[in-house]
């Protein structure tokens, strides 16, 4: 302690200023990359595996099985086909040959010697397993003795076919000594054909059940025992039985010397890794996060599940902290690295390097691989291609998804946990714009399996190429950014058949869309010129593209190959090249069973055309003409100084087109607001000001009608208004050839006396609460509104998608009957989301991954305690992203019980979060409704995961109408014939009465009369008044203006009470509760009422009249 203290100092008591409050908030909290890395360290708690639960006795077990193995008997060389069927015979085990299986005229001899080499690899032992993963199994490899192999071997499957027979013996051991303890199975190493193994599962000793975990039993043969340098990528070791030996090879075969060379890395692998795992502490941790990254984008060690798996990512990792990958043999990276940083480091290797399209070396070294040997990620200390099980297209896929994630993680607004590690991305519905399943019938030449990956494979690989060609030349433009090809998986056999062949070649298709080109109708080729090689492309062309190819001319006079497509919308475009050029090169589709997609169903539940666009910009066209004749008109006392949309169809985001000509219902006029200059000659009174607004509409509306005489008609309707100080009137111009506008004016002055009235202390309090919400909507309309449409106009031009996403979320919403309670603008926010924060995948290109994914967001987003933020001006900081989540939060402490405010919301133009969360003074949505919404979106998604491609889309868009206690159901020519309001001359009869039409049209003065435009659609003026009268004990549902069901359900908070003045409903007498005895003759008893059900009932039926054809009642 310092003996001479110093003078105190004064302290500062004063309170700190909220922006710095802010600052340090922000400065001192957690950085996104720290909360990625406590959530990755809690994620590898969380998945940790028990191991002695979930291997009980494994051990053991394993001991006992090599224990069993070493015993068997060796037996002295006998032919092939011989020694199969006296194992056969005598066991009742059939060798599991790969194809094609050994003639019986082999010359290759078979036996057997004692196994002396065993070891447990894998995941088992490296600790690296997690509890979500699909099967958990331990692997125990064996060596086959030397002495039992030839030096040719590796020629023509004769080191297969022998490593077959050796582990049908071992089979054959297990089953006699297992048969009844443990289920035996054949099955293929990771889908590889040409490696069986044994499958070994034990039962439980006192219930008999199969347990949880298998024992796979792996054959490898002795390292170096196979000269490396005839196993290169470029050579072909197997031949036609009629090819002799020294006839040149015809095709390389990299999968099959591949595999050969992978036989023999399984202990030097096994090393390898075990001492990077002494050297890194963060390795294994780094490999379980890898695991999960994969798992959870449907990436697995199996061919069908791509070929890259935790045994890849670990190998991969290994090296690059060993050896490194620049060719030098130096270490890329340090370990000293936490868990965290080696993912991301693994994650930027895919994302960067594209060894699909140039092979990549690990370590010191140098290699020449042939054109077609697949994705290479080539081992250079062990000439090893570690992608060898890898396809051309997941290859391609794994480096876009390490892509996205790459954008993810380098992205600080957003969640990055979630993202990477929980949400589940192998779902074809929301990665893929088109899903395509092909059935192929026909048998391959025996020559197009000369790799021996299968014909299943052989036959996805040639549907890639030609799908390459077709949709992915950057030449033509590329139509899709990624196509990926799913191929069954293989299944396991019994130990006494063979494994069953498939009648047919399934593989499953998807397309993810290019936006930019996928909706071009006309591929232009090369140009047909005078030289060879212009000549020779050419024939490339039409030999490609076959009798849709011909000459035309283009602007310029170039004269081009030219291809053209039917088709419009883009899915339809992608089915009609798919189905041209496989049934051309491949004769698929020739039957329709050959063929089948999934994508376009959705389109039928709102016609979803390429014309729609158009539509929407011919509408917007009509506006700027509406604009320029408004601020044309020369009388007016003041300029106009903004004219603004505030209506969906004027930012591409209503469900229906806006109506372009004359309709045979009332016209739907496309609301507006204009404001002019600022004038010191608005009244200063509320109610002044609206009157002044009147006048100035009907000037603005005489002044139109005069400049464009005959060509527009304008009417001055009222509006709804409960108190003089709202707004009184507006304009509606209907042009004889156009849609129809309605115009309304906003005064700044008007704004500023409100705010004076809700500031004003002196003020009572329902004058306050009154200016507060008048407020609120004068804000939406004139200032959110229109910044909104704007935004949404800007992006819809980005985001091609966007827009028709946008409609199918509405007509979801419309469906559900959940439309009353959210506001436009809340529904295309949530659709923009999916675009702005589209991780773990990139912005949706179609409207049905669009669509998709809204669904996905909206059933995972905790509204409880997280904003929805959007950064639409694209300069949003941390510190006001962290300030909307303070003020979110300060929310949630006054208004606990989300009464005032539910869904907070918030954009770069408006950060208070409640402007697109209400509308009039009220909250929307109420709590409820936003449960049922999540609740809605939960179960589409469950459907959607559990269906797949096979899912229905009208199931999502089906209400569920038992939900409802009370269902209204409106009379559809009652409430059409309230929308045909006709102008009248005012006549009136003798009896003062209006006079009676005829029902004779030709007789009926109407006859030629236009309709006139409604202010409300009388059955959404029914439910606000329904809303305002019983908002208490009733919450009502209904959807598009078309829907002629309401919904309401009972608030049971309100289904007994005891009574009181002004309760918030009709009651009516229930029980009686004795009070405390007294002998006073005036106690008072105290009274419980029941909600009067059958009379509010009989209230609204009396309310709706025509309009409601009949109520139908539940539970009471």
């Amino acid at each position: 302690m310092d003996s001479a203290p110093s003078k105190r100092q004064k302290i500062d008591h004063s309170e700190p200023s909220s922006e710095n409050v802010l600052q340090s908030t922000t400065t001192a909290g957690l950085s996104k990359h720290r909360i990625f890395v406590l959530e990755a360290e809690e994620l590898l708690d969380e998945a940790a595996l028990d191991y002695a639960a979930t291997f009980p006795s494994a051990d053991a077990l394993l001991g006992d099985i090599k224990t069993t193995i070493e015993s068997i008997e060796p037996h002295e060389p006998l032919p092939l086909v011989e020694a199969a069927l006296r194992l056969e015979k005598k066991h009742r085990v059939q060798v599991p040959f790969p194809e094609p299986r050994p003639p019986k005229d082999c010359n290759y001899k078979a036996a057997f010697a004692k196994l002396t080499q065993f070891n447990v690899v894998g995941s088992y032992v490296s600790k690296t397993m997690v509890r979500t993963q699909k099967d958990h199994a331990i692997d125990m490899i064996f060596v086959v003795p030397a002495e039992l192999l030839q030096e040719k071997d590796f020629l023509d499957l004769r080191y297969f076919y022998k490593r077959a027979y050796v582990l049908a013996v071992v089979a054959a051991s297990l089953k006699k000594k297992y048969g009844a303890d443990a289920d035996l199975s054949f099955e293929h190493l990771n889908g590889n054909p040409l490696c069986p193994i044994l499958s070994l599962r034990p039962k439980d000793k006192e219930t008999q059940d199969l347990q949880n975990y298998r024992i796979r039993i792996i054959p490898c043969s002795p390292d170096g025992f196979f000269p490396k340098s005839k196993l290169h990528l470029g050579a072909c070791l197997t031949r036609k039985a009629d090819e002799k030996e020294s006839a040149p090879p015809a095709k390389p075969t990299p999968f099959y010397n591949s595999t050969l060379v992978a036989e023999g890395c399984s202990l030097a692998y096994l090393k390898t890794i075990r001492q990077i795992e002494k050297k890194c502490a963060s390795f294994k941790d780094a490999c379980i996060l890898g695991r999960i990254w994969l798992q959870q984008r449907g990436f697995g060690g199996a061919v069908s599940h791509g070929g890259f798996g935790h045994f890849e990512w670990a190998l991969v990792l290994a090296l690059l902290l060993k050896g490194g990958g620049d060719g030098r043999g130096d270490a890329v990276l340090s370990t000293s690295l936490k868990s965290t940083q080696l993912f991301k480091a693994v994650v930027q290797f895919l994302s960067v390097t594209n060894f699909a399209e140039k092979p990549y070396v690990l370590g010191k070294g140098d290699l020449e691989a042939p054109s077609d040997s697949g994705p290479v990620i080539y081992d250079a200390d062990r000439q090893l291609n570690i992608a060898f099980k890898m396809s051309p297209w997941s290859a391609a896929a794994l480096h876009q998804q390490a892509k996205w994630t790459r954008s993810l993680l380098n992205d600080g607004t957003v969640d990055q946990f979630s993202p990477t590690f929980i949400l589940k991305t192998d779902f074809p519905l929301y990665s893929f714009d088109l899903v395509a399943r092909l059935n192929h019938y026909g048998s391959f030449d025996q020559a197009a399996e000369v790799d021996s990956r299968g014909k299943v494979w052989q036959f996805g690989s040639k549907v890639y190429r030609i799908l390459k060609r077709a949709l992915q030349d950057k030449e033509l433009g590329e139509r899709a950014r990624l196509i990926h090809i799913r191929t069954p998986e293989s299944s396991p056999w019994p130990l006494d058949e063979r494994p069953k062949k498939k009648k047919s070649a399934g593989v499953e298709i998807g397309i993810l869309f290019n936006p930019e080109n996928m909706a071009r109708t006309v591929d232009r080729g090369p140009t047909a010129g005078p030289n060879a090689e212009e000549r020779e492309e050419c024939a490339r062309f039409r030999g490609f593209w076959g009798g849709r190819a011909e000459l035309r001319r283009f602007e310029g006079d170039t004269i081009r190959e030219t291809v053209i497509w039917n088709s419009k919308s883009p899915v339809e475009l992608c089915e009609e090249i798919m189905r041209y050029i496989l049934n051309l090169h491949l004769r698929i589709g020739v039957m329709d069973e050959d063929m089948t997609f999934y994508g376009g169903a959705i389109q039928d539940l709102l016609p979803l055309e390429p014309t729609d666009s158009a539509v929407f910009n011919a509408t917007k066209k009509a506006f700027a003409d509406f604009e320029k004749d408004i601020r044309e008109l020369e009388d007016l006392p003041l300029h106009v100084r903004r004219l603004a949309p505030i209506c969906p169809e004027l930012r591409h985001a209503s469900v229906k087109l806006p109506p372009l000509g004359p309709n045979k219902s009332a016209p739907r006029p496309l609301d507006t607001v204009v404001s002019f200059e600022a004038s010191g000659k608005w009244p200063e009174s509320l109610a002044a000001i609206q009157r002044t607004k009147v006048a100035f509409l009907l000037m603005i509306g005489s002044l139109l009608e005069k400049s464009k005489e005959g060509k527009v008609r304008t009417l001055v309707g009222l509006e709804d208004a409960k108190c003089e100080i709202q707004n009184l009137a507006f304009l509606d111009v209907l042009y004889e050839s156009g849609p129809s506008f309605r115009l309304r004016i906003h005064s700044d002055l008007e704004e500023t006396l409100l705010e004076r009235q809700v500031k004003d202390k002196t003020q009572e309090q329902h004058v306050r609460t009154r200016a507060t919400a008048l407020l609120a909507t004068l804000r939406r309309f004139h200032t959110h509104l229109p910044f909104h449409s704007q935004t949404i106009s800007t992006f819809v031009t980005r985001f091609p998608a966007l827009s028709p996403t946008i409609r199918l979320l509405k007509q979801w919403f419309n469906g559900h009957k959940l439309s009353y309670h959210f506001t436009d603008d809340f529904v295309e926010l949530v659709a923009l989301n999916v675009f702005f924060s589209p991780y773990p995948w990139d912005a949706p290109s179609s409207a049905n991954t669009g669509f998709f994914r809204a669904l996905l967001f909206l059933s995972r987003w905790d509204w409880r305690s997280e904003p929805l933020v959007l950064d639409t001006s694209g300069d949003m900081s941390q510190v006001d992203r962290a300030a909307i989540e303070t003020r979110m939060e300060a929310w949630r402490k006054i208004d606990p019980m989300m009464n005032h405010t539910v869904l907070f919301v918030a954009t770069s133009h408006d950060t208070t979060g409640l402007a697109y969360t209400s509308s009039e003074g009220f909250v929307k949505p109420s709590k409820v409704v936003a449960a049922r919404m999540t609740a809605l979106a939960k179960s589409a998604c469950q459907v959607v995961r559990e269906e797949g491609v096979e899912l229905e889309p009208r199931r999502l868009f089906v209400p569920t109408l038992k939900d409802y206690d009370i269902i209204l159901h409106l009379n559809s020519k009652a409430a059409k014939g309230t929308q045909k309001t006709y102008p009248s001359n005012g006549s009136e009869g003798v009896d003062g009465e209006r006079e009676r039409h005829s029902k004779f049209k030709n007789l009926d003065e109407r006859t030629g009369k236009e309709l006139l435009p409604l202010a409300q659609h009388p059955a959404e003026v029914l439910l606000d008044h329904l809303s305002a009268a019983y908002s208490g004990p009733l919450v009502f549902f209904r959807g598009a203006l078309e829907d002629m069901t309401i919904g309401a359900i009972w608030n049971p908070q309100v289904q007994k009470k005891k009574f009181r003045v002004n309760l918030p409903a009709s009651y009516k007498p229930g029980a009686v509760a004795s009070a405390q005895e007294s002998d006073d003759d005036d106690e008072e008893r105290a009274v419980d009422v029941d909600l009067n059900k059958e009379g509010i009932l009989a209230e609204i039926a009396r309310i709706g009249g025509d309009v409601i054809e009949r109520i139908e009642v539940k539970g009471f």
